[in-house]
């Protein structure tokens, strides 16, 4: 009985995800609003308190949700940052092709949020870029290069003027991940390599050249991907 009473206890649960998730799209329950009981809200819904259950905790899990302690269970803000943190998660943890795939969606997004900067960027943002920039080359402390890469890359998203764009990035911007590149990069003596690629991004913003900011990107990242490739076929 068990077993033929799962799979539709997986099908109430799922119809209760969404039932939420369109009270909140549709501005029923509005971002920062506490939650009805789960009792009123399994009564409200017509579904039983135990996938109502499941339901917000699968929610809390996704972070569409957050609970509060001693007070209850609140709808997030709803911040991309907030929402993508799981993409952190994903990109620590991966491992092999899964991270050859994480780089790809990366490379993408990398090369338009540039092309996006080269055209939005304010002056003091460009600084804080070259900022990092010479910092980078100024050392051969990969601590040091790592800090002022994750920070090169950050400044530029933040100057494509898109939050969510840059909030993405930022959960694909493993740092666990960038230490093994960098420490992979000194081991085979690669640190002027991509160094030139950093410069030749940051040509492409002073200039405010769009399509030279998105290929010198992708080229950037397509580097970072055949080393993979190579560290996985070895």
């Amino acid at each position: 009985m068990d077993e033929e009473t799962a799979p539709q206890k997986g099908t109430v649960t799922q119809r209760a995800i969404e039932r939420i998730k369109a009270l909140i799209g549709e501005g029923s329950l509005e971002p920062g609003q506490r939650l009805p009981t789960e009792r009123d809200l399994a009564a409200q819904l017509g579904i039983s308190r135990s996938s109502m259950r499941e339901a917000i905790r699968a929610l809390t899990v996704m972070g569409v949700l957050e609970a509060r302690h001693g007070s209850g269970i609140y709808v997030t803000r709803l911040e991309a940052g907030d929402l993508l943190e799981t993409f952190g998660v994903v990109a620590d943890l991966s491992r092999g092709p899964g991270l050859v795939e994480l780089l790809e969606v990366r490379r993408i997004l990398e090369s338009t949020a540039t092309a996006l900067a080269a055209a939005r960027i304010t002056p003091d943002q460009l600084a804080e870029v070259e900022r990092h920039l010479k910092a980078m080359n100024a050392t051969d402390d990969p601590e040091q290069i790592l800090a002022h890469d994750l920070a090169f890359h950050r400044e530029i998203a933040a100057a494509a003027g898109n939050d969510t764009m840059a909030a993405i990035l930022e959960g694909l911007s493993s740092r666990t991940f960038r230490a093994r590149v960098w420490r992979g990069y000194q081991e085979e003596g690669a640190f002027t390599r991509t160094r030139r690629e950093h410069a030749a991004i940051h040509r492409a913003l002073v200039a405010r050249d769009p399509e030279a900011a998105r290929a010198a990107a992708a080229a950037h990242v397509g580097e970072v991907e055949e080393w993979l490739r190579a560290q996985l076929e070895s």
